[in-house]
């Protein structure tokens, strides 16, 4: 099997991938059984005849199947309707993404992972090499169910599967299994329909979420993680919440190379809980041992920021525009809006590719692995987490009165507001990871801040809108446009922040005037 390494720092895709979601369900079957017939049972009304494919499938992974431990699966097939490289990422229960790259008609069986799908799973791989970890040869028996109406709703498939696993020692399987895929137009509802009647014919749900996972399994490094209990260590609860964030920066890594809706967001957002929970527990992690890290989640976030600002501000001008009293709309206004905002999209998601495929990025994930696999914890981590890690969320909440205490006499109230808010979301974030041990005593808390934190994240929209509809207005006006709709914009996000103000003015007191948690007094 052959190795094949990652791609270089600014790859230049020649072939567009193809994406389509996957929707599943696998069983194991026994073999003297025949292809179950379902015509006439619920939904389905017609089964087509068997159509007999022979796939042979390469599959690719680390040393240390990251791939494989965060659920990814990328391989290299030949045979059936749909040869070609796949690259699967989960997106949820019986559903994963499929990503796919036709063969290129002069590679050879050994050829290395395309650059397009190698970069997108640079989030999970660290810049290890690729190398072929397995090979499966499946004879496949594919039926499609339909409808009444002679619509397709799922195909079941028959598979006949030998695996091979490359690793310390050679090792071959051989299964029989059934899989249910529905078809891209089929309700979600109709896979559950399906697998029961698959079930009735004499199938069992399978253990493994794929063909490679079943093969593997036992090659895989064990998952001892477990939720914390509510006796738990300070130190377990801890680590526990910093994995999961760590997990989901990983996730959505592919989706902001892609540029897939959200995905900015979502990673900002696991980014800043991480940020936030190495420095809210610093009685539990060594402040001089984890500080390197804050620093460099900081700088990350600034380099994906103008992505997610840009969204949120085209966003939100762009309804604004919308909503505009068509005598107030002056000029090509929605037009001009989105030009602005996408030629500056292209430019802040190049820059964000940039940090994302770099050296730097790289040290970071793998600054993260080693945080989880050698935690600095301090004594103080071997306390039950139910009296020491209050001692965060009191702290938490002193930072947010002192904030909103600073608004007396602040000359830029806008920032001062900011500042609330930002600390309004470290608060909610710490409350968070105390969730297994502290559970429903925090949750009034925690609504009360979240609502401070939402109204003051609004009021922040409007600060920035108007900082941007100057530049915009002038932009326009040297373009040959009238500037008039963007003052009126202007007018308007200047009223609304006065409104938000007010907003807050009435939440905050059931913060501050708010009954304590007893949990936390």
């Amino acid at each position: 099997m052959t190795a094949t390494t990652n791609p270089p720092a600014t790859p230049q895709p020649s072939q567009t991938p193809q994406t389509a979601l996957e929707r599943e369900r696998k069983f194991d079957f026994p073999l003297d059984l025949p292809i179950p017939d379902l015509r006439a049972r619920g939904p389905i009304a017609g089964q087509s005849d068997p159509l007999e494919e022979r796939l042979d499938a390469t599959y690719y992974d680390t040393a240390r199947y990251d791939l494989a431990r965060a659920g990814v699966t990328l391989r290299r097939r030949t045979g059936g309707g749909d040869e070609g490289w796949h690259l699967k990422l989960p997106v949820g229960k019986d559903a994963r993404e499929e990503i796919t790259l036709p063969l290129d008609d002069s590679e050879a069986p050994t050829a290395e992972v395309p650059r397009e799908l190698a970069e997108l799973v640079r989030g999970h791989t660290r810049g290890e090499d690729l190398i072929a970890i397995a090979g499966l040869r499946t004879v496949r028996y594919s039926v499609e169910l339909a409808d009444a109406d002679g619509r397709v709703l799922a195909t079941l498939t028959d598979d006949h599967v030998t695996g091979e696993a490359a690793g310390t020692v050679a090792r071959l399987d051989q299964w029989r299994e059934l899989e249910v895929e529905l078809s891209a137009d089929a309700e979600d509802g109709t896979l559950d329909t399906v697998a029961d009647l698959v079930v009735e014919a004499g199938a069992v749900p399978s253990e493994w979420p794929s063909k490679l996972r079943r093969l593997i399994g036992d090659l895989l490094p064990a998952d001892t993680r477990k939720a914390p209990g509510k006796k738990a260590t300070a130190g377990e609860v801890v680590l526990h919440y910093l994995r999961a964030q760590v997990d989901a920066l990983h996730r959505h890594d592919a989706g902001v190379r892609r540029d897939t809706e959200d995905s900015v967001h979502q990673m900002r957002v696991a980014m800043r809980r991480l940020r936030s929970a190495l420095g809210a527990f610093r009685r539990v992690l060594d402040r001089d041992a984890v500080q390197p890290l804050r620093d460099e989640l900081k700088w990350l976030g600034g380099e994906l920021g103008p992505v997610r600002d840009n969204e949120v501000l085209h966003a939100g001008l762009a309804g604004q525009a919308a909503r505009l009293p068509r005598r107030l709309t002056i000029g090509p206004v929605a037009v001009y809006l989105d030009t602005y905002f996408e030629q500056r999209a292209r430019r802040a998601q190049a820059h964000a590719l940039t940090a994302l495929n770099s050296t730097r990025y790289l040290n970071l994930l793998r600054a993260l692995d080693s945080l989880l696999d050698d935690p600095p914890l301090t004594k103080k981590a071997k306390r039950p987490a139910r009296t020491e890690l209050r001692q965060a969320v009191l702290r938490a909440d002193r930072r947010l009165r002192r904030a909103a205490a600073a608004l007396e006499g602040a000359e830029d109230r806008g920032a001062a507001l900011h500042e609330v808010r930002k600390k309004a979301k470290q608060a909610r974030y710490t409350a968070d990871a105390l969730r297994p041990v502290a559970g429903k005593k925090l949750n009034a808390w925690r609504k009360r801040v979240k609502a401070v934190q939402s109204t003051l994240g609004d009021h922040h929209d409007t600060v920035v809108a108007r900082a941007e509809l100057v530049p915009l207005a002038v932009a326009a006006d040297r373009d040959g446009h009238s500037s008039f709709s963007y003052g009126v914009l202007h007018g308007r996000n200047e009223l609304e922040a006065e409104r938000l103000d007010a907003r807050f003015r009435r939440e905050w007191p059931r913060i501050a005037g708010g009954t304590t948690p007893g949990w936390l007094r």
